[in-house]
């Protein structure tokens, strides 16, 4: 029996979260995988190991050498400048380049109804490579418009074919990062006051293991441009809250309501829901939040099953 050839993929950071889950995902298929990052963690074994600066592009050329990829996955491309970077550098390389979005990048859409890829079209956004890209407090509160620029630098001159997947905010996993739901257990524990907005709006959320499939899956596909990946439905900031609290043996949730200063996280002043059509119509099926969520904060509080705080109903 004839084999097919297998694809030559390079993961761009990609050594925590969804982002290991998705180099193993590739070794499984029997892709060989190449994983560029600063040297800072090894990738799984099976995948070969390249260190560099992304943001140099002398030392990510050198990096690289002579090598050619099927399909590229970008984890950390978070600027402008970087996506220039790569835009340079892989030119000739890849057939494929997925590029790790957010939703964030709608953070300036204000509306009740799901946004749509088309509601950001990376097309009409400026790019400024002048700003301070390189700061680390600018990129942090420009999180949002970074990823829209980078995508903007990908699309207003496409050498090769591109896609931005916009993620949806990821739950899930004993390995999450992040700190947020932890946020929410700390003070339920204690019955410390959870702050949010006075209109705190619900968001759409992805599973840590259901993004990682979606970014395998894109990168075995031919479509092109923003795609939005999140699961079905819709989760509020007490809808975290009851999954918590099913999780510890004690505590009590009181939400309090703030106008303006900062709200805790996954609480929300604007509404950040996706619309996740243009994927399912491209052939992906999405599970439901509401079915994942226990799951999901089980396995990130490390809590085996739900406990029963012994109240009435």
């Amino acid at each position: 029996m004839v084999m097919d050839k297998p694809r030559e993929v390079l993961v761009i950071g990609g050594n925590r979260y969804f982002g290991k889950r998705l180099i193993t995902r590739l070794l499984a298929a029997g892709d060989r995988v190449t994983v560029l990052n600063r040297g800072s963690s090894a990738p799984p074994p099976g995948a070969v190991h390249l260190v560099a600066d992304r943001d140099d592009e002398t030392s990510l050329r050198s990096a690289l050498g002579s090598r050619t990829f099927d399909v590229v996955v970008d984890q950390v491309c978070y600027t402008p400048r970087q996506a220039a970077v790569a835009r340079r550098v892989f030119t000739g390389r890849t057939r494929r380049y997925v590029m790790t979005s957010t939703v964030e990048v709608y953070e300036y859409e204000d509306s009740l109804a799901p946004v749509r890829e088309t509601d950001v079209d990376p097309l009409g956004v400026a790019v400024d490579l002048g700003l301070p890209w390189h700061e680390a407090e600018f990129l942090d509160a420009h999180y949002g418009e970074g990823k829209r620029q980078a995508e903007a630098v990908f699309a207003a001159e496409p050498a090769f074919p591109y896609v931005a997947v916009r993620v949806a905010h990821v739950l899930g996993g004993d390995d999450d990062f992040t700190g947020r739901l932890e946020h929410y257990a700390s003070r339920i524990r204690s019955g410390e006051p959870i702050a949010v907005p006075a209109v705190n709006r619900p968001a759409t959320y992805i599973h840590v293991e259901e993004i990682a499939d979606f970014l395998f899956w894109t990168a075995g596909q031919t479509f092109t441009g923003p795609v939005n990946a999140a699961s079905h439905g819709r989760l509020t900031t007490q809808d975290l809250c009851d999954a918590i609290a099913a999780h510890l043996p004690y505590g009590e949730t009181v939400l309090r309501e703030t106008e303006i200063g900062t709200v805790s996280p996954f609480s929300f002043r604007r509404f950040y829901g996706m619309d996740n059509s243009r994927a399912v119509g491209l052939g992906y099926v999405f599970g439901r939040a509401r079915d994942w969520l226990a799951g999901a904060v089980a396995e990130t509080l490390g809590a085996a099953a739900p406990v029963t705080s012994g109240k009435g109903d």
